[in-house]
């Protein structure tokens, strides 16, 4: 049986996932070892991608071609704005972290952050489809694998179960199922195109949680 598309790209780009879904970021909350200064520089950063990421889905909301994909992708815009900016307002407050103290402009937090936003602006609908799918598969690995260890900070340990809860899960997998189907009609030069943007957005991926740490 031939490959489905995100088969291939887990493959071809089994290097760089594995180098995100166990960067220290990573490995450093499942030993319950994250620096404390390191969270709350991500939490700001993160808190920023995640309005990105509301213009993100809504290029990809525009640019569906059916109604059940508009419907499932609203719902990602509500669960984006009323659930995770409402975790980082209540983390932010709870920390005394006042976000304009920190640099989001530096280049690799932005390089982050322009990156994938310019991949939904220029690209197509699949071409968002295949930046989130990069990122939330590899939230949803790591997170389910930190979830099953002792955490002690609360604001952290709600943070990895946000990413490892049935309803994060099964974001995941409508992108995935998503470009499965796709993949099944287009020729092998778009699936190595699509390929190359799932790289891409671990790439960039890793350099943003390395920025956490200084």
């Amino acid at each position: 049986m031939a490959q489905t598309l995100t088969e291939q790209m887990l493959d071809e780009n089994r290097d760089v996932f594995e180098a995100m879904v166990h960067h220290r970021f990573a490995e450093d909350i499942k030993a319950d070892r994250l620096p404390n200064d390191a969270f709350e520089r991500y939490l700001v950063f993160e808190g920023a991608f995640v309005d990105t990421a509301i213009a993100i889905f809504s290029y990809a909301t525009a640019k569906a071609e059916t109604i059940a994909q508009k419907r499932w992708l609203i719902g990602v815009l509500d669960a984006l704005a009323n659930r995770q900016i409402a975790y980082f307002e209540k983390t932010f407050a709870e920390r005394g972290i006042d976000p304009t103290r920190y640099d989001i402009a530096r280049a690799d937090v932005a390089a982050f952050r322009d990156g994938m936003l310019a991949i939904a602006r220029d690209g197509g609908f699949l071409d968002t489809i295949a930046a989130m799918f990069a990122a939330e598969w590899m939230y949803w690995t790591w997170s389910n694998q930190a979830n099953r260890t002792e955490i002690s900070d609360p604001l952290l340990k709600e943070w990895v179960r946000l990413h490892a809860e049935p309803e994060f899960e099964a974001q995941a997998r409508w992108l995935k199922a998503e470009l499965d189907e796709a993949g099944k009609n287009i020729d092998a030069a778009e699936r190595a195109r699509l390929s190359g943007i799932f790289g891409r957005a671990q790439r960039l991926e890793i350099d943003f949680h390395e920025a956490a740490y200084f």
